[in-house]
């Protein structure tokens, strides 16, 4: 078969150079370098999240849910305490929550709640008891079948916005750091 060979259509100086500092790049751990920036922003925005949990709110019987589309307030700590940043590939990380509440938090939903619920009243308000273990729950009133609407109170999605703010100059520094770190 016949094929025609194309003439260079231009000269580019410093190939050799360049490539050898795309070697040197790989030799000095930079997908490792950048994989830790990304890590690093990832897990920033972990804490911000959790910040934005814990940051002013009372436990226990004190306890007062946020406002609708306020960060929800930490109660218990299981949500701000499930919350983790992981690497999830070479320069990929992710910021997840894995408490069993946290999707309905954050976006809001409706709950079918099945009933059965043991409770008692005090001060005119119920207090609802467990009814797994011993004790004299089997006595009491059950709560019937019945819907509960959660309004998003957002904690994720805000501090991923900030987070956003934040990333492509982090990442454009550590860019920055990789390519000083390689001698051409």
């Amino acid at each position: 078969a016949w094929q025609r060979r194309v003439p260079p259509m231009g000269k580019i100086t410093g190939a050799d150079k360049h490539e050898r500092r795309l070697r040197n790049m790989r030799a000095a751990g930079a997908a490792r370098q950048l994989t830790a920036a990304v890590f690093a922003e990832a897990q920033e925005l972990q804490v911000d999240a959790q910040l934005s949990i814990t940051r002013g709110a009372v436990s226990g019987k004190n306890h007062v849910p946020s406002a609708p589309g306020e960060p929800p307030n930490n109660d218990t700590g299981v949500l701000a305490g499930n919350i983790e940043a992981n690497v999830t590939g070479v320069a990929k990380a992710e910021t997840s929550s894995n408490a069993p509440y946290a999707a309905i938090h954050e976006f809001g939903g409706t709950i079918d709640h099945p009933g059965g619920t043991p409770y008692f009243m005090r001060d005119g308000k119920p207090v609802f008891v467990s009814n797994s273990g011993q004790g004299a729950f089997h006595t009491l009133p059950v709560t019937k079948p019945h819907k509960i609407t959660m309004p998003e109170r957002p904690y994720l999605r805000p501090a991923a916005a900030r987070a956003k703010e934040r990333f492509p100059q982090a990442i454009a520094d550590a860019v920055k750091k990789v390519v000083r770190s390689v001698k051409g």
